[in-house]
């Protein structure tokens, strides 16, 4: 059966996350209605490059399903983005080699998290940045930021529910800078555990407040104490940005 590699963006403003639960609106059920529909009735299960929680967003999440139907890519994106309720698109369709894994393959992953640096909210950004009112010193948060690039255990950086062992993870990239009014945070990586990101922001942030230092940042890694990091950004400044494969070139990369 031909297997198919999608790219898809979600508001997850009104999702109970990625995953299916019971009773619950998420991004996959959603997905795998819409392909039930076009499957006429038969359930097609897809498989995605990670989660993401309740309130995150998705600007380049990829999913893959293997399918008896003979449709075109490009057909695909529009059969699907017509059954899809309008807080999912589908951005791309392409055919993927028979043993692509939308998240084995991954071999990076980028997140952006979106801030409004600002006293006053703003009800249209409610739901897609957080309304931070304090300024921030940034050339502490840089200097904090040097500590948390390469190879660590980011136990103490990870929910006290993360269930996988390994917590070791490589940090590549790590900036912020202001876009379209909003601050922004870019985190790239080779994986990042459950709440990593939010948490990383949440340190950062009391770093650039002066609530702790930039060069504790050490310790706390050496630590491995979740109690001692910073609080967990809130999820709905949160954009899984971009999946990185192998056989991305370089300008995909950017």
């Amino acid at each position: 059966m031909p297997r198919l590699k999608c790219t898809v963006s979600y508001d997850g403003t009104m999702f109970s996350g990625y995953q299916v639960q019971p009773g619950k609106r998420t991004v996959q059920g959603e997905i795998e209605k819409a392909l039930e529909k076009l499957n006429k009735g038969t359930r097609i299960r897809i498989s995605a490059s990670g989660r993401t929680d309740a309130g995150v967003h998705a600007r380049g999440q990829v999913v893959h399903f293997d399918t008896m139907l003979e449709i075109e890519p490009a057909r695909w994106q529009i059969a699907l983005n017509s059954l899809l309720p309008s807080d999912i698109a589908i951005n791309s369709v392409e055919l993927a080699a028979p043993d692509f894994h939308a998240r084995f393959n991954a071999v990076g992953k980028e997140y952006r998290y979106f801030m409004l640096l600002s006293k006053h909210r703003d009800p249209f950004h409610r739901n897609f940045a957080y309304q931070f009112p304090f300024s921030l010193d940034l050339e502490a948060m840089r200097e904090a930021s040097k500590h948390l690039l390469g190879t660590h255990d980011f136990t103490s950086f990870c929910s006290a529910k993360t269930e996988v062992e390994d917590r070791v993870r490589t940090v590549k990239e790590i900036d912020f800078f202001e876009e379209n009014g909003q601050f922004v945070f870019r985190f790239v990586g080779n994986g990042f555990l459950y709440n990593m990101v939010r948490i990383l922001v949440g340190t950062l942030l009391e770093i650039g407040t002066g609530m702790r230092a930039a060069d504790s940042i050490p310790e706390l890694l050496e630590k491995k104490d979740r109690t001692l990091a910073g609080k967990t950004a809130p999820g709905h400044g949160l954009y899984l940005w971009k999946v990185f494969y192998e056989d991305d070139s370089l300008e995909n990369r950017k």
